[in-house]
């Protein structure tokens, strides 16, 4: 294979790669385009390969070059840099029509904190926390958010804390993703899904599957399934008058697919409390909050989510047939 046409096959690889890069920023998600982009980078990879060896004697000499420092110092701190996505990156990232870089985006301020979940261009989520008197936008509090199916089983983290003390100060979120993280290796081992590991643990039901597809996006309305959104909130270091320091508190909301347009505030559910049976079996259910707490409850004033999704063509046609 001759150098001058691994190297014009590698430009015009070059040229596919990024002209599909734009497109998949500019447009919403295309399947064929992001797949097209994806394996026209591994082409892309093996032609360089090609283009390497063939130009082995001018790559030697570059390699010895000081200037290669330079460049391989300078790719380091763009990559660190683009990968920690500071505040001027992920504002970028939100121009993209594409909601592949911007699934999700979660924005604190004084008055509180905004998530925004849209996986899909006909599916909006917004979920608006409003902050209370006892919340510190320089200290904010620990916060997880997450999807749970009828069965009470964890189906989808959407906000996942970030700090090292997260299972601690939010202990009921970390028990729901260790329970689904056990299901999931038990899955494996028995060579099975997980949806079928879950209808023989608690019997077949319409509500008991693991796909968030399944309730965010369903294909029928009338045939989709109910979910529910919580939330678990705890300020680290709040001790109260009956307290050293208050636990964690859950609000929760249900979540029925059949209104397609959702404005729904969170109800607080209670506070999580470590209990072992005789078996060894550790659980974390939910008791009603007590005299115990009192700062804890003004961490959030309202949690209100808005859902905005379009119906899908067979519930256009059956709303147009009647």
């Amino acid at each position: 294979m001759s150098q001058r046409f691994v190297t014009l096959l590698t430009a015009t690889s070059f040229v596919v790669l990024a002209v599909t890069g734009v497109i998949a920023f500019i447009w919403p998600f295309s399947l064929n385009v992001v797949g097209l982009h994806a394996l026209m980078g591994f082409a892309f990879v093996a032609l360089v390969v090609f283009h390497v060896a063939a130009s082995s004697r001018a790559m030697t000499r570059h390699l010895r070059s000081p200037i290669l420092w330079i460049v391989l110092s300078l790719t380091a701190l763009v990559t660190v840099f683009l990968w920690w996505q500071p505040r001027p990156v992920k504002a970028l990232l939100g121009l993209s029509a594409n909601l592949g870089p911007a699934l999700d985006r979660f924005e604190v301020s004084e008055r509180g904190m905004v998530y925004r979940y849209s996986p899909d261009p006909s599916y909006k989520m917004v979920l608006e926390i409003r902050s209370g008197a006892s919340y510190d936008s320089a200290n904010p509090p620990r916060l997880a958010i997450w999807l749970e199916n009828q069965s009470h089983y964890h189906i989808k983290t959407l906000l996942e804390p970030g700090a090292a003390d997260s299972e601690t100060m939010l202990p009921y979120w970390a028990f729901k993703v260790a329970g689904w993280k056990a299901a999931i290796e038990d899955a494996k081992k028995r060579e099975a899904s997980l949806d079928d590991l879950v209808d023989a643990i608690s019997s077949p039901t319409e509500n008991s599957s693991f796909d968030p597809a399944d309730y965010i996006l369903p294909r029928k309305t009338e045939s989709s399934m109910p979910y529910r959104l919580l939330i678990e909130i705890n300020q680290p270091g709040d001790p109260s008058e009956k307290s050293d320091d208050q636990p964690s508190l859950v609000y929760q909301v249900e979540i029925d697919n059949f209104d397609p347009r959702t404005f729904q505030l969170l109800d607080l559910v209670g506070y999580p409390v470590k209990e072992v049976s005789g078996d060894g079996e550790i659980e974390w259910p939910l008791y009603f909050a007590d005299e115990r707490f009192d700062s804890a409850l003004d961490l959030i004033d309202s949690a209100l989510l808005t859902i905005e999704r379009e119906p899908g063509e067979s519930e256009q046609n059956g709303l147009s047939g009647k």
